[in-house]
């Protein structure tokens, strides 16, 4: 089977190493010319809008998938004229788009942070006359890893936020004195069938992801399970889809989904049964689903800019490392190292031992 993946980085890098093994072979649809997942299969090298290259993908492939949400929902629902593609078109127009994907939550009952439709500067001090600060401004699309947002704290911040953004739809937030930032990691395949990962609690720094560590029996596992299924039954969803929520109260509020494999599953690579990149790959293409059960306690730590020296993180005992053979640049993530230990206390160790290095 050929699979054709919409972006050629390291989420498609990763499918592609999960899904060789299972004897499938890769096509990536990519604009850069140093698309660090092309190493792994062949690289169409165009446009994301590029239908001349699009027609050519959907005649090479079985089936064609996307790596992250800023492809254009219009080039997948393009490319299903032709191939089927999973996630659907209409799955990812709601899941890039803060706005719509908001309304879904409220629609399904899924608790949220107060928020508001922004296209204007009228319509932010109307919004934050309502809502209050603190607040966040997030772009509706595109933004990701703390870019395309701003946090207001006081009334000082909001005069020309709207133009400082780019002066294109946005959303307002309140913002949400949350205990904890945990995310789920589903997978729903093409007959209906679900499977969860246990939650993971992320530490984030500037909008990135630093740490995620996978848990045990969360208290707030069924609630996540729960919401995540109102989604994915909505959407008619297949393939792995991303959850992130904020703890609140004992409970949780949704922030947002990524219709994807996503950085803080990781960890599943070594640390379950079944990776999220192989069950993405299972689910898309009508095989069986893999397990998602833990084994053993584990983490993940993102390298952004840099990876530390080779020999020194294979050094650190239960320690693997994920180099995306990207150039080093500030703020890119360019690899990351997953832990699996025995039991927690261990964990906690090794992962002390991972973020001297990367303090180094």
């Amino acid at each position: 089977m050929k699979i054709g993946v919409i972006g050629g980085g390291q989420l498609g890098r990763m499918l592609a190493l999960a899904g060789t093994p299972l004897g499938m072979n890769f096509a990536f649809l990519d604009p850069a010319p140093d698309a660090c997942a092309a190493a792994l299969g062949e690289h169409l090298r165009a446009d994301y809008g590029d239908q001349d290259h699009l027609r050519q993908l959907a005649d090479e492939v079985d089936l064609v998938t996307f790596e992250f949400e800023s492809v254009p929902a219009e080039t997948v629902a393009f490319l299903s004229q032709f191939v089927p593609v999973y996630p659907s078109a209409e799955a990812l127009r709601i899941a890039r788009d803060r706005w719509f994907e908001k309304s879904m939550f409220k629609d399904l009952g899924i608790p949220t942070p107060a928020f508001a439709d922004i296209q204007s500067q009228a319509d932010l001090d109307a919004a934050v006359a309502s809502i209050g600060l603190p607040a966040v401004l997030k772009t509706r699309t595109l933004g990701y890893d703390g870019k395309g947002q701003k946090v207001l704290r006081k009334p000082e911040d909001i005069a020309g936020t709207f133009a400082e953004l780019g002066s294109v739809a946005c959303l307002l937030e309140g913002f949400v004195p949350f205990t904890g930032e945990v995310s789920l990691i589903a997978v729903r395949a093409r007959d209906g069938e679900k499977k969860f990962y246990p939650l993971v609690h992320n530490t984030h720094d500037s909008g990135i992801l630093k740490l995620s560590v996978a848990s045990t029996d969360h208290p707030l596992q069924a609630l996540a399970e729960d919401y995540s299924s109102r989604v994915l039954k909505h959407l008619d969803y297949v393939g792995v889809m991303a959850f992130e929520f904020f703890e609140v109260d004992g409970g949780l509020k949704a922030n947002e989904i990524a219709p994807r494999v996503h950085n803080s599953g990781h960890w599943t690579t070594e640390g379950a049964e079944c990776s999220q990149f192989e069950n993405h790959l299972r689910a898309v293409a009508g095989l069986p689903l893999g397990s998602t059960a833990k084994v053993g306690e584990s983490a993940m730590l993102n390298f952004i800019g840099v990876v530390p020296p080779v020999e020194k993180v294979i050094a650190i005992e239960d320690c693997h490392l994920h180099h995306y053979g990207k150039a080093f640049k500030s703020g890119r993530k360019v690899g990351h190292a997953n832990l699996r230990c025995a039991d927690m206390a261990t964990l906690q160790a090794q992962i002390i031992k991972v973020q001297a290095l990367i303090a180094e």
